[in-house]
């Protein structure tokens, strides 16, 4: 049945434990560890004001962004992966993340300072950056498949070598500050970015899932999806929206944090099968728990000192992006 979740409900339990279990250590671990009981109870209010400072005004913002992030992410991915019938599509190959760099590198380099705006300007290039694939790819004949990833990928380039004209004239500081926003980090999180990528995953997440079915179609072919009564054209480029909604809106508040787009569908394919809504559902459990694990590591392995949120997933990430090209050559 369409939407059926795993029939192997061992794998799918233990995915499922694993996100209380990382989360809680994601609370209790960092430059001050906490006990976990003491972590309870300051969720609570309750205990020593510093403890309850470091769990619930710190940890605990930076740790439901990184659960928001890695399941748009992943949500992202299997959309993608399934629109496109390309298991090695992602969010960042696509253009996406180029234009969201641009923004929010122009907003810097224009002397923006406050976080929010430099979120928006980060938001606004990548639905710039959509909108031009989707022009180039309808310029180019049509919004098939293969063109859309054609299109992303020249996007991509000119918002690199946009990047690469701004930050060679810019400021030091300004292109320290820009580096860091282009290697992602859930440093910074407020409970404002939780509730913006919260408010978008939960919107556009809905949508995707309730159109899994049109997923599924499109995922036998053009020919098939429009005997079928499905216009593959158009659901197609539907979907490429929506996935690109999900990345940019993880951009504009965490920055780039790439590859688990790519990853995380994958695995999920390999526990929930190859129904698009369990992939979706599974896809965006499993991204949450990479994401928070991944900023686990980035801010203990060398503490107090803190690695780039996008450094760490990249590690886990291309060499599994080249497995799976040696795979498919």
């Amino acid at each position: 049945m369409t939407g059926s979740f795993p029939r192997s409900p061992g794998r799918w339990l233990v995915l499922l434990a694993a996100l209380p279990a990382v989360v809680l250590l994601a609370l209790m671990l960092g430059a001050a560890d906490v006990a976990p009981g003491d972590v309870l109870r300051a969720l609570g209010g309750v205990g020593d004001p510093s403890t309850v400072l470091i769990v619930r005004g710190i940890r605990l913002p930076r740790v439901a962004l990184a659960l928001l992030v890695g399941g748009a992410l992943g949500m992202s991915g299997a959309v993608l992966q399934g629109t496109l019938r390309n298991p090695l599509a992602e969010p960042y190959l696509l253009g996406v993340s180029g234009g969201a760099a641009v923004g929010a590198v122009l907003a810097v380099g224009w002397g923006v300072a406050l976080p929010p705006l430099v979120a928006l300007a980060a938001f606004v290039g990548a639905v710039l950056a959509v909108a031009g694939v989707l022009t180039l790819a309808r310029w180019a004949g049509g919004a098939d498949a293969r063109t859309l990833l054609v299109a992303g990928v020249v996007i991509g380039a000119f918002a690199n070598a946009t990047i690469m004209v701004v930050m060679a004239t810019a400021a030091p500081d300004v292109t320290r500050n820009a580096l860091w926003w282009m290697m992602g980090s859930v440093a910074a999180a407020g409970w404002r970015d939780v509730a913006l990528l919260g408010l978008v995953l939960a919107i556009v997440g809905a949508i995707v899932v309730h159109r899994a079915r049109a997923l599924d179609v499109l995922a036998l072919g053009a020919e098939s999806a429009d005997a079928l009564g499905i216009d593959a054209e158009r659901a197609g480029r539907t979907f490429f929206l929506l996935a690109s909604l999900l990345a940019a809106a993880t951009v504009a508040v965490a920055g780039l944090v790439g590859f688990v787009g790519l990853l995380v569908p994958h695995l999920a394919r390999a526990l929930a099968g190859s129904r698009s809504r369990a992939v979706l559902a599974t896809s965006a459990l499993g991204g949450a728990v990479l994401v928070v694990a991944a900023d686990l590591v980035a801010r203990t392995v060398r503490a107090p000192a803190e690695l780039p949120l996008g450094a760490v997933t990249a590690l886990l990430g291309v060499p599994f992006f080249l497995w799976r090209l040696r795979g498919r050559g």
